[in-house]
């Protein structure tokens, strides 16, 4: 499910302008398919969320948290997102800023396993001649 709420496509554009600095460092790893071959796309509208990284291909969200997410409140928002992104077919990991600065190979390592866990969809079939 694609967003089309005008208003939360001008946000994930702005968000996009600016990232933060564990944003810019995952980024670097992640952008022109530099991380064996896979294609992702950032401040991604999926319904009325934006993910912050998602490999369509692998059906794959990269969350980046800061320290915003650590109350209750926003642990119970997270946790209502991510349902809903797992609804869609997704598979939700999240990092912590401070695992980006001090463990980003870690970071890394994790996500190349869920990228090889999760199945690709079915490859549209040629027709027969």
């Amino acid at each position: 499910m694609v967003a089309k709420d005008s208003r939360l496509l001008k946000f994930a554009q702005a968000m996009r302008h600016e990232p933060t600095e564990a944003e810019k460092r995952l980024w670097n790893c992640l952008r022109n398919r530099t991380l064996n071959g896979y294609k992702f796309s950032r401040q991604v509208p999926i319904g009325n969320f934006i993910a912050d990284f998602v490999c369509r291909e692998r059906k794959l969200i990269i969350e980046v948290d800061g320290v915003t997410h650590g109350d209750a409140s926003d642990v119970a928002y997270d946790e209502r997102r991510t349902q809903f992104l797992e609804g869609q077919g997704y598979t939700v990991i999240r990092a912590f800023n401070h695992d980006v600065y001090k463990n980003l190979d870690g970071v890394l390592q994790t996500i190349l396993v869920a990228l090889e866990r999760n199945p690709s969809p079915p490859a549209a079939r040629a027709p027969l001649p």
